[in-house]
């Protein structure tokens, strides 16, 4: 029985001990500001090489299709091409061929090929 007492005492004392062979502790890490300065850079080249063209294209394309009257030529997202008859609110009316019309959504014109002068009428 004293024999158990003098070992967990030993390791009481042993494992109260303090360690001296610790390692130290890690470096502190680059502060905030050397972080946003590596960062800066990166989100400036990702915003002038891949959002703002985007959203330039997506500008010109809605002005594009704000802009399709009657008489123009249009293409269209599934590869129709055909002159617009009748422009609605959210679609348009496209004579593809003698006797075969179709309504197109404005959104899905991929281009507008060559403008027809103004026509007066929009029926």
């Amino acid at each position: 029985m004293r024999d158990k007492m003098v070992i967990a005492g030993a390791l009481l004392t042993l494992m109260a001990a303090p360690a001296f062979a610790q390692a130290a502790g890690a470096p502190p890490g680059p502060s905030l500001i050397m972080q946003l300065v590596f960062f800066l850079p990166l989100i400036l080249i990702f915003y002038f090489l891949l959002i703002r063209p985007q959203q330039q294209r997506a500008k010109k394309h809605a002005e594009m299709i704000a802009a399709i009257k009657r008489g123009d030529t249009v293409v269209t997202s599934g590869g129709l091409i055909g002159k617009v008859n009748k422009v609605n609110d959210g679609e348009i009316s496209v004579d593809l061929a003698d006797n075969v019309r179709v309504r197109v959504v404005k959104s899905m014109v991929l281009e507008v090929r060559n403008k027809a002068e103004p026509v007066p009428a929009n029926d």
